[in-house]
């Protein structure tokens, strides 16, 4: 988990990983609710 570390060469998080996993944490919540989204358009949209 210290993959800023090894491309940027900088340690935000003092090298315990919390930021590499907070980023992935972001980018699952945001994949989700895309899904989400796509889900319940269609949802909707068959509904009509």
């Amino acid at each position: 988990m210290d993959f800023i570390e090894r491309i940027f060469g900088v340690a935000p998080d003092g090298g315990d990983g919390t930021t590499e996993i907070l980023y992935i944490a972001v980018a699952v919540a945001v994949g989700a609710v895309v899904v989400a989204r796509r889900w319940l358009r269609r949802r909707a949209a068959a509904r009509r």
